[in-house]
């Protein structure tokens, strides 16, 4: 009966490449670059082919193997897995490279940092430390053959063949017969004779010293070599001095030269040593040392090593966030890791996290996430944003905290090309008419509208033709100057969507308003704008044929081509005006009512028209002297963008409430009956503030300039009264009596739909009117009542005491 022998290396469950890399070490083992078969994951594995005849060199190998089996230091070479037949050896450990191989290939890209050089000591020092000291051994091999670098530029300490114990235990030290690694023996062993005193450690010590100089001369050519220190640094000589002392007793511990190395100005002492000894430590900190360290570690993170960054430093972000509740400083060294990673790394290790940010209740990290946008956009794909992103982005808009709306509406210029139609041409435009109208805060309101120009040629057609207009128009409206000048610029971007009909009975009326505006920077973009749709309406008038030309944008499908185009036509208001925010919401608030104001009464017929509120009552001055200073806070934005951990949040939403409650004392500044008149309208759905866009009447209403009107004396018919659009009563010569009523043939708008008209704001009129009458028959009613009372009064005269009441 046949047994058929399994081959133990074929079943073994990693494989090698058959070239040995270059510059293996010397001694018995053979370097090769393998994988592992299940994963793919890069290995080493050191392969010893056993030889007839080599039985001491064999014992020597398979003590090794047993060694690094059962030693484990972060240090020392990690074992994985082995092989043990009567062929050959096979010892899987971690992927490394030789640390001559590695020097070698440094040096051609530029050689490496001094920092670098010391923390790879620190970690060879720190394993003879644990070797001799902790487990009474003796390396008896170190040297550069013995020293291997990993992935992440880590120094790791292997070459276990020679160890032996301090302790006596198993024999002296076993004999090496390589001469390229007896010339690392320290003196006192070359002299049998000798019976110098020395230390358990003191072998090494030398070996170390040989190391050191290696690593910074090339290759040991003889012993007598090391009396010249060549190019070790000098905070490093006098240690290396002890090391190499011809006196083994002088050699100092490893433990104590790592002391001593780590001294104020000494060779281990710096910013890169440090951060890797606090990461080895990292589980064990306090928070607050983890998040001063997450704080400092962005700024040192240029001078470190990429592969350091990557494969160290990185996972130790990743773990802080899942597992430490680091929060939002982990956010901008992780990003700055980020760009080291190829498009699929960053897909695996970044997006995962980032997508989890998003929906954090952090404030510090929800801020950090939108500021830092940029750096990640690209690495997302449309369904993660739509359905796992946005949903949570959209918060942002409503939150009390300002800085948080201003940063979430910037942010919409990032995501706009990979939202979904329903999310762009639906739910952020809801969001975007609420901002617009009923923020209390200017720049956001500005913003807003800078931000809808940009995002314009996303939009669908039908969405852009019910909705741009309308929303620049009600920005030109605006009491913070800035916002009109947005609101004009506005037109100007997307002049290629609009219609030479809408061009002429819809924007130039709007524009033309403007030429009167106290502020001279609205009234130069106006003209500027005004002249751009003259020219157009020009062209078409003198050639007609040119009319499908200039009109061949406003049915076309969205065009994310045309959004790069306006980047630059309104960048001061993301830019200057970013920072005019922190100033208003901290110091010069500019609150306009947070809900649509109702009109003004007009002054009854006959009567002189009151006077205009003087320029210096109305809110668009105070935006003039902010815009005054909007280099400054430009060059500011960037220093400003990386304090929000410092920030004191729960200042911000005191100061937002602060805004709102200076309301008495902005409107008594030209307002007064207005701010009375204020609908209370906060608990309206999103979808009547998304309509709101199409009953343009009533956000102009609410963005008049503000002027001193007394209220009408007693009688005056409301505007409302006038028959404004039927034929003129016989009874009754009002001149305004033609305008009352639309033509039958235009149906009412869709209060649920954006409105092609948006210049009649019909449900807010009735909506007050309304309210006016019912006020005033309640009034009526009660002047009536109480001249009735009077009248009896004084029919019957006054009762006598006693007298019984009849009637």
């Amino acid at each position: 009966m046949w047994f058929f022998a399994r081959d133990p290396v074929r079943d073994f469950p990693f494989e090698l490449n058959p070239e040995p890399p270059e510059g293996g070490p010397p001694g018995p083992w053979v370097l090769h670059r393998g994988r592992k078969k299940a994963t793919g994951s890069a290995v080493s594995i050191f392969v010893y082919d056993v030889k007839p005849g080599a039985e001491e060199q064999t014992q020597v190998a398979k003590a090794a193997f047993k060694r690094l089996k059962t030693l484990r230091h972060p240090n020392i070479l990690a074992y994985i897995d082995g092989l043990e037949t009567e062929k050959c050896l096979h010892i899987v450990t971690e992927a490394v490279t030789p640390l001559g191989t590695y020097l070698k290939a440094r040096a051609e890209a530029g050689g490496l940092k001094e920092q670098e050089l010391s923390w790879g000591l620190h970690q060879i020092v720190k394993a003879l430390s644990f070797l001799v000291n902790d487990c009474n051994l003796i390396h008896n091999n170190v040297c550069m053959a013995a020293v291997f670098v990993d992935k992440a530029g880590e120094w790791k300490l292997g070459g276990l063949d020679y160890m032996y114990s301090a302790q006596g235990n198993g024999g002296g030290p076993p004999n090496k017969g390589i001469p390229e690694l007896e010339q690392y023996d320290p003196p006192e062993l070359a002299d049998s004779s000798s019976r110098a005193v020395k230390e358990k450690w003191s072998a090494d010590m030398w070996r170390l010293g040989c190391l050191i100089w290696e690593v910074f001369n090339g290759s040991l050519p003889r012993a007598t070599a090391l009396r010249n220190p060549g190019k070790i640094p000098k905070s490093l000589v006098t240690h290396y001095c002890e090391l190499v002392g011809a006196n083994p007793k002088v050699r100092p511990n490893p433990a104590r030269f790592l002391q001593n190395c780590r001294a104020p100005g000494g060779f281990m002492s710096n910013r890169f040593v440090e951060t890797n000894l606090f990461l080895e430590e990292i589980q064990i900190k306090e928070p607050a040392e983890k998040q001063k360290f997450f704080q400092e570690l962005s700024k040192s993170l240029d001078s470190f090593p990429e592969d350091f960054c990557r494969h160290k430093v990185l996972p130790q972000l990743l773990t802080a966030f899942e597992f430490g509740n680091a929060g939002a400083v982990v956010l901008t060294p992780l990003f700055k890791v980020g760009k080291f990673l190829s498009a699929e790394e960053y897909q695996q290790k970044i997006i995962p996290v980032v997508v989890k940010m998003f929906s954090s209740t952090d404030r510090a990290m929800r801020v950090r996430l939108l500021q830092q946008m940029e750096q990640f956009i690209q690495y997302l794909d449309e369904p993660t944003v739509n359905t796992q992103i946005f949903p949570h982005v959209t918060h942002g808009f409503l939150d009390t905290n300002p800085a948080i709306r201003e940063q979430t509406v910037k942010s919409m210029l990032l995501l706009a090309p990979k939202l979904s139609e329903t999310n762009l041409n639906v739910e952020l435009l809801k969001h975007f008419a609420r901002l617009q109208a009923k923020d209390d805060q200017g720049p956001i309101r500005c913003n807003t509208t800078v931000c809808l120009g940009k995002i314009g040629s996303y939009l669908s057609a039908s969405t852009r033709h019910r909705v741009l207009t309308s929303a620049f128009s009600r920005a030109t409206k605006d009491p913070f100057a800035p916002s009109r000048v947005a609101g004009v610029l506005g037109f100007a971007a997307t002049h290629n969507l609009y219609s030479m009909d809408d061009c002429a009975h819809k924007i130039l009326p709007v524009l033309c308003g403007l030429t009167v505006d106290p502020e001279k920077s609205v009234r130069d973009q106006a003209f500027k704008t005004i002249r751009s749709f003259l020219s157009k309406l020009e062209s078409v008038s003198e050639d007609p044929t040119q009319l499908a030309e200039i009109e061949k944008d406003v049915h076309a499908a969205s065009s994310p081509g045309t959004g790069g185009a306006a980047a630059s036509w309104a960048g001061w208001a993301v830019t200057g005006v970013s920072s005019l925010t922190s100033k208003l919401i901290r110091t010069h608030p500019t609150p306009v009512p947070s809900e649509a104001a109702v009109p003004q009464r007009p002054v009854p017929e006959g009567d002189p028209a009151p006077a205009p509120a003087p320029a210096s009552a109305t809110p668009a001055t105070s935006g003039h002297r902010e815009t005054q200073e909007e280099d400054k806070d430009a060059a500011e934005d960037s220093a400003t963008a990386d304090r929000w951990d410092d920030e004191d949040w729960g200042s911000l939403e005191q100061e937002a409430e602060s805004v709102l409650a200076q309301q008495d004392d902005w409107s008594t500044k030209g307002q007064g009956n207005r701010a009375g008149q204020v609908s209370h309208s906060d608990h309206k759905s999103l979808d009547s503030h998304w309509s709101s866009w199409e009953v343009e009447g009533s956000w102009d209403q609410g963005w008049q300039e503000p002027s001193s009107v007394e209220p009408p004396p007693e009688g005056t018919r409301l505007a409302s009264e006038y028959n404004w659009g039927g034929a003129e009563p016989s009874d009754k010569g009002d001149p305004f009596a033609a305008l009352s009523v639309r033509p039958s043939t235009q149906p009412r708008p869709d209060p649920d739909s954006w409105g092609e008209d948006n210049w009649e704001g019909l449900e807010a009129e009735s909506r007050q009117v309304k309210a006016e009458l019912a006020r005033k028959k309640r009034e009526e009613r009660r002047r009536e009542m109480e001249a009735k009372r009077a009248e009896k009064k004084a029919t019957k005269g006054p009762m006598k005491l006693g007298a019984r009441k009849l009637d």
